[in-house]
């Protein structure tokens, strides 16, 4: 994925089957965007019939709106940053508890051409899921490193981040 410069016509692929897994299953997702700013919710209501299995996207690019819209703690964004685990995975976990869905992505990054630092570099991306599984609920994330320039770094987590769904 990380050598792949993914078109419009390869997302609305990948949402198509994140769509038809959704549908299938039963189950409806939410999204919580930063970097991608609200790319991730486009490419799924791009696919005709996602009324069926996406329930609402929230973008939280600015700290302030990640603690008012998604419950994430000030001190946790003062302690490991906006582009952390922690972070995503909180941002995942506020849009599941907000939303009437049963699945939930969080995005958190530096789609560049600046902000990076040497311990979070341009192209440092944080993919977060949460998801119900009876009453429990369960959050995974993972972090990557995106080469190319800031359209390609989010295009490139806008299909990670579906990507991830079809492995839940």
């Amino acid at each position: 994925m990380e050598g792949t410069r993914y078109n419009d016509v390869e997302l609305l692929r990948l949402a198509v089957r994140v769509g038809e897994f959704l549908k299938s299953s039963g189950r409806s997702i939410t999204t919580a965007e930063s970097c991608t700013g609200g790319w991730i919710g486009k490419v799924l209501t791009d696919v005709a019939g996602s009324s069926q299995w996406f329930e609402t996207g929230f973008v939280a690019y600015g700290n302030g709106a990640k603690t008012t819209l998604l419950g994430v703690l000030p001190a946790e964004l003062e302690q490991h940053g906006a582009v952390s685990e922690a972070v995503v995975k909180a941002l995942a976990l506020g849009a599941l508890e907000r939303a009437a869905a049963d699945i939930a992505i969080a995005v958190s990054g530096i789609a560049g051409p600046d902000g990076g630092t040497p311990g979070k570099p341009v192209g440092t991306v944080w993919l977060a899921w949460a998801w119900r599984h009876g009453k429990s609920l369960h959050v995974q994330a993972r972090r990557k490193l995106f080469k190319g320039d800031r359209e390609a770094v989010r295009r490139k987590a806008v299909a990670g981040a579906l990507a991830g769904v079809l492995e839940l």
